[in-house]
C-alpha cells in the first residue's frame, strides 16, 4: 500500500482509484448526513453530502475506491487527525465493512 492509501496489494480494483477510509460522519439539523472519507496519510479528501433518508437505504462502508480527480487538499487542521483516524479504519476494517 502506498502511503496515501492506495497500491496493488490493498484491494484498489484499477490502476486510477484510491482507496479512501471513512475519517467522519456528521448529522445536521437541516436533513444531512456529511460523510468524510481520506486517504491514510490525510493529505486529501472526499466530502459526500446525503439525505439522512438515503444513509438509511443504503450501506456507508469502511472504505471507498474513489478516482484521484474526486479528491480535495485536506485542510492542515485537518491532516492529522484524518491520517489517524484513516490509518484506524484501515487497520480495523475491510473497505467493504458497514460502519
Amino acid at each position: 500500500m502506498t502511503a496515501d492509501g492506495a497500491g496493488a496489494g490493498d484491494g484498489a480494483a484499477d490502476a486510477g482509484v484510491e482507496r479512501v477510509w471513512l475519517v467522519e460522519r456528521e448529522y445536521t439539523d437541516g436533513g444531512l448526513v456529511t460523510l468524510v472519507y481520506a486517504t491514510t496519510d490525510g493529505r486529501r479528501h472526499l466530502r459526500r453530502q446525503l439525505s439522512k433518508r438515503m444513509v438509511l437505504r443504503s450501506d456507508v462502508t469502511a472504505g471507498q475506491n474513489v478516482e484521484p480527480d474526486r479528491l480535495e487538499p485536506t485542510p492542515d487542521a485537518e491532516r492529522e487527525r484524518y491520517d489517524a483516524e484513516a490509518s484506524r479504519m484501515a487497520r480495523k476494517h475491510d473497505p467493504d465493512d458497514i460502519v
